[in-house]
């Protein structure tokens, strides 16, 4: 039982920090984005983003696996390629990203907006290119928002179960999950076992957001200050 515990957590967190590293890249680019973005549209585009935290996680997974599918576009491009994603560890990846993307954005976007943009004007006039100045002013600048969103997605994708569970399946060893874990396990009338796996999964979710709500509090005080 400990062995199996024990690897149910590692693949947990191996999936939800891969997952979470496969959106830090475009969740930061579209955080930036959005926050200097002042022309019409906006609004629409931040709505479609933030979709994921309003629809039910269901639809989310039932969107992937019709995306998936081997007469779809994409799958087929992907069963061309000789990649299969979907009831693969893959999915679990990919179900746990596309959850968390929002929580990334809107933290990240806050981040984006505190930073001055007269100090990046400045490093423009000293000769520093908009990238140059984005990685030396902004982004240091910026950090506290990125990394609570990063705290926050991977919180979200480790607790992710109505996606995972349509386009990855529930399948012991290969894609199953804490949360899938402890839908199982209920559903086999094992409760005492499925409360054993559940406060593990509050544990590692309460560390996780223990430290993005300090680093959010430190950097709310820095912004009153």
């Amino acid at each position: 039982m400990t062995e199996g515990l024990s690897g149910l957590v590692l693949f947990t967190l191996t999936v939800a920090a891969l997952a979470t590293a496969l959106i830090l890249p475009p969740g930061v680019a579209a955080a930036y984005v959005l926050a200097r973005w002042r022309g019409p549209g906006k609004g629409v585009v931040e709505t479609v983003l933030a979709l994921p935290l309003v629809l039910p996680p269901t639809a989310v997974g039932l969107v992937l696996l019709e995306v998936l599918a081997r007469d779809a576009p994409l799958g087929r491009l992907l069963d061309g390629l000789g990649v299969d994603v979907v009831f693969t560890p893959k999915a679990v990846v990919l179900a746990g990203a596309v959850m968390a993307f929002p929580l990334l954005v809107r933290s990240a976007r806050a981040g984006f907006e505190e930073v001055d943009p007269r100090l990046v004007a400045v490093a423009r006039t000293l000769g520093d290119s908009r990238a140059r100045a984005f990685f030396r002013v902004t982004l240091p600048l910026a950090w506290r928002g990125v990394l609570t969103g990063t705290l926050f997605a991977f919180s979200r994708a480790l607790g992710e179960f109505g996606a995972t569970v349509l386009v990855a399946g529930n399948i012991p060893g290969r894609t199953q999950t804490l949360s899938l874990a402890i839908f199982q396990r209920t559903q086999m009338g094992r409760d005492g076992e499925a409360l054993g796996l559940a406060g593990v999964a509050a544990l590692l979710a309460f560390g996780a957001m223990y430290v993005a709500e300090v680093v959010s509090r430190r950097r709310g005080a820095r912004v009153r200050t």
